[in-house]
């Protein structure tokens, strides 16, 4: 599914994301530059900027208010790509070499910070306390379930109640962020906020099992890293937690021993035995009912092109191949 007619509809907008975040990228200090242009023009969906757009058009904000909001978004959530490439030791992200295996850990995890505090200094204009309130808490529960996934690494007995828990924290929380500030700064009522809030629950956890699912059936070129990089990041992800859960003893012996010791050399077994048991369709399942459940809070909404073109974005969200 292609998302350009759904871009073209916020075309003005996204144009005036892109040239506000690289004026709030400039620093003084050069490395900060050269670092962030590279993770910023480095692709990928921008789909949570473009999920903010459409959101706060649906809800009736026009005021350059929505422009900022998808701003932060943005910036909050490549801030978080260069922490997580630094923890998983990532090498490659979007088909291209990530900004850690260029310029190092520590200019990573630093520029990081960089982004972060901007984004919350661009936060203090818009002179809604109600506002920093909802990004601070969204960035906190960003950082909780970076540390809830950590623990999580190499363990085998995940369940998979933990790991919904981490994919909210780390994943649906800034789509659920972003969307409840377009209904907020749209002046919708406390109803409307809360719907637009679960839709982007619910889209951003669908597309996070999407992920998982492509981690293990998808192919390296299309998704821009490589195929079976949670296990070897030993991280258990849905399929892995289905298959252990459903798999027969010489199957749950063989990821135990896979997802404890970055079993990368063990991928195809492992996506065999995923494979067999069924894992990657029961994740797709779980995305299908996030997705119709998002779709549903859109029903909040009155008619418009706005609102078809979120619903079109959760079928994007769970159809990719990328």
């Amino acid at each position: 599914m292609d998302l350009d007619p759904i871009r073209a509809l916020v075309a003005n907008d996204i144009e005036a994301v892109n040239q506000l975040i690289q004026e709030r990228l400039s620093s003084n200090v050069a490395l900060i530059n050269r670092l962030g242009s590279y993770i910023v023009n480095s692709g990928g969906k921008r789909l949570r900027p473009l999920v903010v757009l459409l959101a706060a058009r649906a809800c009736g904000c026009r005021e350059h208010t929505h422009i900022l909001l998808a701003a932060i978004v943005e910036m909050i959530h490549t801030a978080t790509l260069l922490h997580d490439d630094v923890v998983d030791e990532s090498d490659m992200r979007r088909g291209r070499e990530t900004a850690r295996q260029i310029w190092g850990n520590g200019a990573s995890v630093l520029v990081g910070d960089f982004l972060y505090t901007r984004a919350f200094e661009m936060m203090v204009e818009l002179q809604r306390m109600g506002v920093m309130e909802i990004f601070s808490r969204a960035t906190n529960t960003i950082a909780e379930g970076e540390v809830l996934q950590l623990l999580n690494i190499h363990d085998p007995d995940v369940t998979e109640e933990r790991y919904r828990d981490v994919i909210f924290r780390k994943t649906a929380a800034l789509f659920e962020a972003g969307c409840r500030l377009a209904a907020l700064m749209g002046a919708r009522s406390a109803q409307e906020q809360a719907a637009m809030a679960a839709y982007g629950r619910h889209l951003g956890t669908a597309f996070q099992l999407v992920d998982d699912a492509l981690d293990y059936e998808g192919n390296s070129a299309e998704i821009g890293k490589n195929i079976g990089d949670d296990l070897a990041e030993g991280k258990p992800t849905m399929p892995f937690i289905y298959a252990m859960r459903n798999g027969d003893a010489k199957t749950r012996k063989l990821m135990r021993s896979a997802i404890q010791q970055d079993g990368q050399e063990h991928i195809e077994a492992v996506r065999e035995a995923i494979e067999k048991t069924g894992a990657i369709t029961y994740t797709y399942s779980l995305a299908n009912e996030e997705a119709e459940r998002a779709v549903a809070m859109l029903d909040h909404l009155e008619d418009g092109i706005y609102r078809d073109a979120l619903a079109v974005v959760v079928q994007f969200a769970i159809s990719r191949r990328y």
